[in-house]
């Protein structure tokens, strides 16, 4: 029976979104057939430690997005990762007990680090293949290339050609879309168009920017549309978004409509039945909205590793950039004005970038390695 070890981190929702694609893919194509492990080693490894600067970290990004800029292009240009990774000794003890342990074919790592100490660990005398899932666009640090890997998994043509540019030989680069969840494939895409007479349905995930959160939530009731708010596990952010909407909710005649959800599983589904995302550039978020052919309108970019994720959605002509709630509110506006005529030119160009089968791609390529 084939093993396959995932290995992720928790330092940004991308990395693990790619990890739980991969793994679901790998199910969905072979159940029964191979053995799957996916494993976040460091806060196995470092405990409380590694929770404290995983905070640390998403607070970094969320509050002051443009500070991470320096930290990224100071990542991009260290040529020595391989050293740096050794001082990670108890990280690499702790992986190499694993993969003594499980004796994996196929090592598929979502998060940079791995693929050097998989290296440092195994060489290049075993049977064991190193995959490297690159969860970013475009703005691909060289983090994620300079490892030495059988393969390197990439996104789309534009993330291919940075890689490749890095000097990693095409022959190991496959474009096969980010694995979204293998639901993206099972669910219809033909969402009816938001002409004047249906229901536009416009989907707002918070997971960055939530001062702001509630004024805008607050603008966009005030437009004709149905609005469906994510706030996650944020209780306070709950209470501050049902208190603006407490008003629209008493007037029914209004005939406006909002949902809050709390943490949800049923992303793939809200993101099919949405004309319009809004929220951050995260590399699961913009690979999930490309996925579900629902055009975006990003609110907050990560300086560095989201700029890429956000050049994606503005060059092909995917979306719109909104940095301020007046500009989110003039893009919904103009999406949906004279028939809806920018969101059917959106909704094109983002359903040619569409690959909601990445990840069953990408199982059946990792089984036949």
């Amino acid at each position: 029976m084939k093993k396959i070890l995932i290995l992720s981190a928790g330092f940004g929702e991308g990395h693990n979104s790619a990890a739980r694609g991969v793994r679901d893919g790998l199910e969905r194509v072979a159940s029964g057939e191979l053995e799957v492990d996916l494993r976040d080693l460091f806060p196995e490894t470092y405990g409380a430690v590694n929770e404290i600067v995983r905070k640390t970290y998403l607070a970094v990004i969320n509050q002051w997005p443009g500070s991470w800029g320096h930290v990224y292009r100071w990542l991009d240009g260290i040529k020595n990762f391989d050293q740096r990774f050794e001082r990670f000794s108890r990280l690499k003890e702790h992986l190499a007990r694993l993969i003594e342990r499980f004796q994996p074919d196929v090592v598929v790592s979502t998060f940079p680090p791995y693929p050097y100490l998989l290296r440092q660990i195994v060489g290049s005398g075993r049977g064991c293949k190193s995959v490297v899932v690159v969860t970013d666009s475009i703005t691909v640090n060289a983090i994620w290339y300079r490892c030495q890997a059988d393969y390197f998994l990439v996104p789309n043509e534009q993330s291919a050609a940075v890689v490749r540019g890095g000097g990693i030989a095409p022959d190991k680069v496959k474009t096969f879309g980010f694995p979204v969840s293998p639901k993206f494939a099972d669910l219809a895409q033909d969402r009816q168009a938001p002409s004047d007479k249906s229901e536009r349905r416009v989907l707002y995930v918070i997971n960055a920017g939530t001062r702001r959160a509630p004024g805008l939530v607050k603008k966009l009731l005030d437009l004709d549309l149905h609005l469906t708010v994510t706030v996650g596990n944020d209780n306070h952010l709950r209470r501050a978004i049902e208190t603006v909407t407490h008003d629209h909710k008493a007037c029914p005649e209004c005939g406006r409509k909002i949902d809050i959800l709390g943490w949800t599983d049923q992303l793939p589904r809200l993101l099919c039945q949405s004309h319009l995302l809004i929220g951050k550039a995260g590399g699961a978020t913009v690979q999930e909205t490309i996925a579900a052919g629902c055009p975006m309108i990003i609110n907050h970019i990560v300086s560095g590793q989201e700029e890429g994720n956000a050049q994606l959605i503005v060059e092909t002509n995917s979306g719109a950039i909104a940095r301020s709630p007046a500009e989110v509110i003039r893009q919904v506006e103009r999406a949906f004005a004279e028939n809806a005529r920018q969101w059917h030119e959106w909704r094109a160009n983002i359903s040619r970038l569409s690959r909601p089968r990445a990840s069953l791609e990408i199982a059946d390529f990792l089984l036949s390695i």
